[in-house]
Formats: structure tokens, C-alpha cells, sequence
């Protein structure tokens, strides 16, 4: 253990420093992002292990800690793994990985594999076994690993169940999964239990609770937590990018205990809702796009209502088109769709058309205010007025 000062009355004692994170999903797909951007986003999981590594180095911890999800599956490439090892290589402290759903520990587990097994740096260690391991002299992490998809208990409480006073060692429960009073299902058997949990809290037999799988970084109790995963995962996540720096008093543990929560991750998922109904506000939307720094590292998920013309829906396309080469990925929520086109008598009216575009025209319009194929024939308007703008 290292020598901090303490807050306080401003004097030194022995403080136990460590960095708390979880769902790094190490090979996930991203289906999501442009095929551009995927390799970036995967790279940038990987880059977010270095930044841990260098908060280590910056705040001196003991050790850090993954709370479940390492790994996205069980099934990834040999070289998804490989470049995870490169990359802890940057930790110069322990890093104890604790399986969580998306890589339990079952019979295909990626942490019993030959690559793993042979390729595993000395430092990195699998908390495989449910219950106590000592980390550092008088500090023990209480594991509550997976062992398969589906557990039919609550981990966290089994892992508990035998602990003795901790007179003498300060304790830190590593689990995975939802609690019971975020989780909807209620009757979940797998549920943890923040009254069982917080009891142990009570009695001083744990100090401090670090939870992975809610990828948003949320305080549940005093002393229970959930890290969030270090780089962004979904469009749903409230503050995920940050890692927890957990101080422990060891001369006071029951009566401080101080989290600080880092932001490490790069990536920036958002959701903009806008109302469309006129150019300048097509032309507003597109100035809020351009306005972003960053937009290699963004994905934008659009939901747009509204009523626009051919030719502004026409100009909307092109402009989100053209911005989705430069971002992550801009999409257009398809649950969240309800935008309209209503021809307008200027949008084809100044464009010459004649015979038999002239005649698909009119009945393009006529079919656009009408279901079924309403919305087919609004798309075939937009293509239209686009293909002979550009050929003009």
C-alpha cells in the first residue's frame, strides 16, 4: 500500500487507492458504425486499456479492478486477445479480470483457452473462484464470478454468504449484474441483493461494492457501485466513458471511503430529436452536425417528425449521406421515424420534365399521400428530384 494524504483533519495514514471498471466488451461488433469506423472504435477499447494504465501510473493505485464483460464473448478471434494482453502490458500494476455474462466461465470460456492460458501476462490474474482473494497484504477482493449464462442464484450474495468480521482486512466485493432495485424483473433469480449487500455493509464485513453490466456509471448506495463501461457501448447510456478511483482509509475503512469517478473513453453516442417543416430547418439541422468536434469518434441516432417538400427532403438526404462519411455513423431511428413528404408544386415544376417522367411524376404524387405505398412512393420522389438535379 502506498502512503496518500488524507482528507480531513490534514493528517497522513496508510490509504488503499485502486481503479474500478468493468464492461470493456473487447471485440464487439458495432454493426451499428459506418465499416469505416468499426476498426476505430475497436481500436479505441483497446486504447482506453493504455489510459487506464497511465490513470494508474498518474494516481498511484495498487491495483485495478474489471468487474465482469472483458471480453464481448467467448467466441472472438485468437487476435482480439492477443492485442488485449499488448495492451494490459501498459498497466505496470495487478489487474484482476472477473467473468461476467458475456464471457462466463464455462466450458468455452476464453480464459481457459491455450491462447490465454500461454499468452497471459504475469500481472493479469482471472478471479475464477467465488469468494475472498487477498490482493495486497490485509486487502481482499470478494470475487463473484460467472460460471455460465443463466445463474439460477444471486452471485454477489453467494460469494458473501461465509464471510467472517473483517477485523483486520479490508474487503471489496467484485460482482456483475443487475440489482434488484433497478432490475424490472423483479422475480429474476440472478437479481442482486442491495438489502443483502448493504447488511454486509452494516456489520463492517465488506467495504466497498464495485458492480459491472449497467454500462452507465451509477451510484446505487454509499459504498455500492456500478463503474460503466470506460468506452461507450449503445445509444441508451447515460455517463458511461469512466472508470471509479476508490480510496479506502485502512486505518478508518468503516468510515472513509471515497469515490472519484474519471472520464477515459473517446467515443460519443448521441440521440437528436428535431421537428422538420421548413429548409432552414433542414439547414439547422445540418449546421448542428457540422458544429461537432470529433465526428470520427460520434455516432448521431436522428429521430425526425415532421412535413417537408421533395426538394427539402431531397436536400435533407443528401446532407445526412454526406455527413455519414464523416462521423462514426449517422442513422435514422426508424421506431422514432414520422417525417412526411408532401409534394410541393415547385418541386418539379422548374425542372423541365416532359412525356413520360413528367407522367411518373403525377402519379408519384398522387400515390405519396396514400397507403399502402405512401412512403415507397415518397422515397421514389425524393431519388427522382435528386437524379435530375444532378443531371442538370
Amino acid at each position: 500500500m502506498r502512503l496518500h494524504t488524507s482528507v480531513g483533519d490534514g493528517s497522513y495514514g496508510d490509504e488503499m487507492r485502486f481503479i474500478a471498471t468493468a464492461d470493456w466488451q473487447l471485440g464487439m461488433t458495432a454493426s451499428y458504425l459506418t465499416a469505416e469506423a468499426r476498426p476505430r472504435f475497436a481500436q479505441a477499447r483497446l486504447d482506453v486499456i493504455r489510459a487506464i494504465g497511465e490513470l494508474a501510473a498518474e494516481r498511484a493505485v495498487d491495483f485495478v479492478l474489471v468487474c465482469g464483460d472483458v471480453f464481448e464473448s467467448n467466441q472472438l478471434d485468437r487476435q482480439v486477445v492477443l492485442r488485449a494482453f499488448d495492451a494490459l502490458r501498459a498497466v505496470a500494476v495487478p489487474v484482476y479480470l472477473l467473468p461476467g455474462n458475456h464471457d462466463p466461465l464455462d466450458s468455452a470460456s476464453i480464459y481457459t483457452s491455450a491462447t490465454f492460458r500461454d499468452r497471459c501476462p504475469d500481472h493479469v490474474h482471472v478471479l475464477a473462484e467465488p469468494g475472498p482473494v487477498t490482493v495486497l497484504p490485509g486487502v481482499e477482493v470478494v470475487a463473484a464470478p460467472w460460471s455460465n449464462k443463466a445463474p439460477l442464484c444471486d452471485l454477489v450474495a453467494r460469494a458473501c454468504a461465509d464471510l467472517g468480521p473483517s477485523d483486520d482486512v479490508i474487503r471489496i466485493v467484485a460482482g456483475h449484474g443487475v440489482v434488484d432495485t433497478l432490475n424490472p424483473d423483479r422475480d429474476s433469480l440472478a437479481a442482486i441483493s442491495v438489502a443483502a449487500l448493504q447488511a454486509q455493509v452494516d456489520a463492517g464485513r465488506i467495504h466497498m461494492c464495485v458492480l459491472g453490466d449497467r454500462h452507465s456509471t451509477t451510484q446505487v448506495t454509499e459504498r455500492i457501485w456500478y463503474a460503466g463501461a470506460p468506452e461507450v457501448t449503445d445509444r441508451d447510456e447515460t455517463d458511461p466513458g469512466n472508470v471509479l478511483v476508490v480510496d479506502i482509509d485502512t486505518a478508518q475503512p468503516a468510515a472513509r471511503v471515497a469515490v472519484e469517478r474519471v472520464h477515459v473513453g473517446r467515443w460519443e453516442f448521441e440521440v437528436a430529436a428535431r421537428e422538420l417543416g421548413s429548409v432552414e430547418d433542414v439547414d439547422a439541422l445540418v449546421g448542428w452536425l457540422d458544429g461537432h468536434s470529433g465526428k470520427d469518434r460520434t455516432a448521431i441516432w436522428l429521430k425526425l417528425s415532421g412535413t417537408l417538400s421533395v426538394r427539402d427532403k431531397a436536400r435533407l438526404d443528401a446532407a445526412l449521406e454526406e455527413q455519414a462519411e464523416i462521423f462514426g455513423s449517422v442513422l435514422i431511428w426508424e421506431r422514432h421515424y414520422d417525417l412526411s413528404v408532401v409534394p410541393d408544386d415547385c418541386d418539379f415544376g422548374d425542372l423541365g420534365l416532359t412525356g413520360f417522367a413528367d407522367d411518373a411524376v403525377r402519379e408519384l404524387v398522387q400515390m405519396a399521400g396514400c397507403e399502402p405505398g405512401g412512403a415507397e412512393a415518397q422515397d421514389a420522389l425524393g431519388l427522382l428530384y435528386r437524379l435530375t438535379e444532378a443531371s442538370r
